[in-house]
């Protein structure tokens, strides 16, 4: 497989707060990747570097071939990397519909065109049935679905997908688990940040895991449930559930 996304020495501070150090990891084409490990251990920030949203102190991420640091977020979008964000924040007061069109918009100016995008992104996520409905009306599960779709509609190759799975029911963590399969069987390169441990182990073919900044581990998900260092930081409670006699 070709490799979609190389991040090398990726590095940032934030005044005396050192947020990501020295982080490389490689995403290969069409993979499923979860970035995990404790708040706080840099995994949004490593988001915000990797799509423009911040400049990193040092390090090198190459989409697709393409170095994207000193780009803005809309180019690093418009080379076909898009995300959505740990805190849905559609227009509220626009419909469904029209939210998704401003993804659209990034590749198809004509708004015929734009609004065809836009249905097919939210018919692909589920959401077909409420595309007239306003953003600020949508249950929490439609909200991320929305997430989704408008960074779908962009035409992406590489997903970001940042705790989409927060907030929601056991139920709707399984629907949102099945259109990540669904994503990935489009043939969307992915890279994921998730609490939600079932979820990554049921998506992912690879984890990177973070802590204070620093990768401490990655490797297959049965490597890092295994691994003691991982346990120790962050998946105690994943490994050993309350009342385990062995917690």
């Amino acid at each position: 497989m070709a490799e979609a996304l190389v991040i090398k020495g990726l590095s940032k501070r934030f005044g005396g707060l050192r947020a990501v150090q020295d982080v490389s990891f490689t995403v290969q084409e069409n993979e499923t990747v979860a970035l995990i490990g404790p708040n706080g251990a840099g995994k949004t920030t490593s988001f915000h570097l990797i799509t423009g949203f911040h400049r990193p102190d040092s390090g090198s991420v190459l989409a697709f071939g393409h170095e994207v640091v000193g780009l803005k977020p809309h180019d690093v979008c418009a080379l076909g990397m898009a995300r959505t964000f740990q805190v849905a924040k559609p227009f509220g007061a626009m419909t469904v519909l029209a939210n998704v069109m401003t993804g659209a918009f990034l590749r198809d100016r004509h708004i015929a065109a734009a609004r065809s995008k836009a249905r097919e992104a939210i018919e692909f996520v589920g959401l077909g049935a409420r595309e007239q409905t306003p953003a600020k009306d949508l249950t929490t599960i439609d909200q991320r679905r929305l997430e989704m779709a408008r960074a779908l509609a962009t035409q992406p190759r590489i997903l970001l997908l940042d705790e989409v799975m927060a907030g929601l029911n056991p139920a709707e963590i399984d629907q949102a688990v099945a259109l990540v399969k669904k994503l990935s069987a489009s043939g969307l390169t992915i890279v994921i940040v998730e609490h939600v441990m079932r979820a990554i182990m049921a998506v992912a073919r690879h984890i990177v895991v973070l802590d204070h900044g620093q990768k401490i581990a990655e490797g297959a998900p049965k490597e890092i449930v295994e691994n003691p260092e991982v346990i120790r930081a962050y998946l105690g409670s994943y490994v050993h559930p309350p009342g385990d006699a062995h917690a």
